[in-house]
């Protein structure tokens, strides 16, 4: 947060945004050279945030989640990612799969799955991605057929979040194959069902913590009361969680540059070249300039997009251009923290090295800038 936002915020979403931080500061901050080294799932993590109301930021707390808006959503993500975005990225991942299960659960699918979720009893994965179905959702391959009163499913997905520790998966599969995107529908998948496999657990450039591999699906045994929802509306589904998704991943490059422009100023601050810190050069001056503004106009940006959620009004651009600034943002000023580093700003163990290779899948997860680009072309041309 930065120096004045006690005056723009309201109480409780300062208080929100004070205990988000305190808990980054106190337990995930230390943690994260750890955790990105070793590229471990910190469960011990996410229990005690199970336990301080971490997850499920906008889930009912009839549901057991915490009852707030999605300004609340995009102030922790924000203050957990400026600690660990790894870390931050669980909390977006529950929140998407809470807010399925929310709104389109029975009450058995809401009781059985949904507060084991929030309160990190259980492991949730958001399965879409396959080989041929990344921006174009539409390209799903995985089936779900009838078979007697449930369904068999069949296929695979890949690039999946929690995909090597996920206890339950929702599922996008396509049901109708004549329908086009009216024909796909979404399973809730107990991943101890005999013909699921996984993948091995992937070694990635960034926000090595989070695990990230594949999910395959042979001939599996669904009941009928694993369909999420009416069948058919699967995609449409999928897609009204998207906007949220990605205001939420707006707030962690939020997060991602915060923490480097802190760490950019205070190197600036104690490294001295020519006999003075290069704090006094206007070089630096001016990077550091660029870095504060660009935070603090993709925080902007990011709960502006969540504010028009919140007050139900169109958010499609918005939330596109969020995510889509932030992301790039993060990617230009975390390389200029390296550069205010110098040499040991490129040495693995430094933090800004690690926020460099943190920030990069920003600008391809929950649909790439590119694709942003598209949506908010497509809005202002829109008759």
């Amino acid at each position: 947060m930065t120096k004045g936002d006690e005056v723009i915020l309201s109480t409780e979403h300062q208080q929100v945004a004070d205990m988000a931080r305190r808990f980054s500061n106190e337990v995930i901050r230390p943690e994260a050279e750890r955790l990105d080294r070793e590229e471990c799932f910190p469960a011990d993590i996410y229990r005690q945030m199970g336990e301080t109301g971490l997850f499920g930021i906008t889930v009912p707390e009839s549901m057991g989640g915490a009852g707030l808006d999605c300004l609340a959503y995009s102030i922790v993500m924000e203050e957990l990612s400026r600690g660990y975005s790894s870390v931050a990225d669980q909390c977006g991942l529950v929140e998407l799969l809470g807010t399925l299960l929310g709104k389109h659960g029975t009450p058995a699918q809401i009781d059985r799955w949904l507060g084991p979720l929030v309160r990190a009893e259980s492991k949730g994965a958001y399965c879409i991605t396959e080989a041929g179905a990344g921006s174009d959702v539409s390209g799903v391959k995985t089936t779900a057929v009838r078979d007697g009163e449930g369904w068999s499913l069949s296929g695979s997905k890949l690039w999946i979040h929690n995909a090597p520790v996920a206890d339950v998966a929702l599922v996008l599969a396509r049901t109708d194959p004549g329908a086009g995107k009216r024909g796909m529908s979404i399973f809730i998948v107990d991943c101890a069902s005999k013909g699921v496999s996984r993948g091995p657990k992937e070694h990635k450039l960034g926000q090595r913590a989070s695990q990230v591999g594949e999910l395959h699906f042979d001939d599996v045994k669904l009941p009928a009361d694993a369909l999420l929802g009416t069948e058919g509306r699967g995609f449409h589904m999928m897609m009204s969680v998207l906007e949220k998704g990605r205001v939420g991943i707006g707030a962690l490059a939020v997060g991602i540059m915060q923490a480097a422009l802190e760490a950019g100023i205070e190197q600036a601050k104690m490294r001295k070249q020519f006999g003075q810190p290069i704090a006094e050069f206007q070089a630096i001056q001016f990077m550091l300039a660029d870095m504060a503004k660009d935070t603090e106009a993709a925080r902007l940006l990011v709960r502006s997009a969540a504010s028009k959620m919140d007050a139900g009004v169109e958010a499609t651009a918005a939330a596109s251009m969020a995510k889509c600034f932030a992301g790039d943002a993060a990617v230009q000023h975390t390389s200029d923290a390296i550069q205010i580093f110098g040499g040991s700003g490129y040495i693995r163990g430094y933090e800004v090295e690690r926020l460099y290779r943190d920030a990069k899948i920003t600008q391809i997860y929950e649909g790439t800038n590119q694709i942003q680009r598209v949506i908010i072309a497509r809005q202002l041309l829109k008759a």
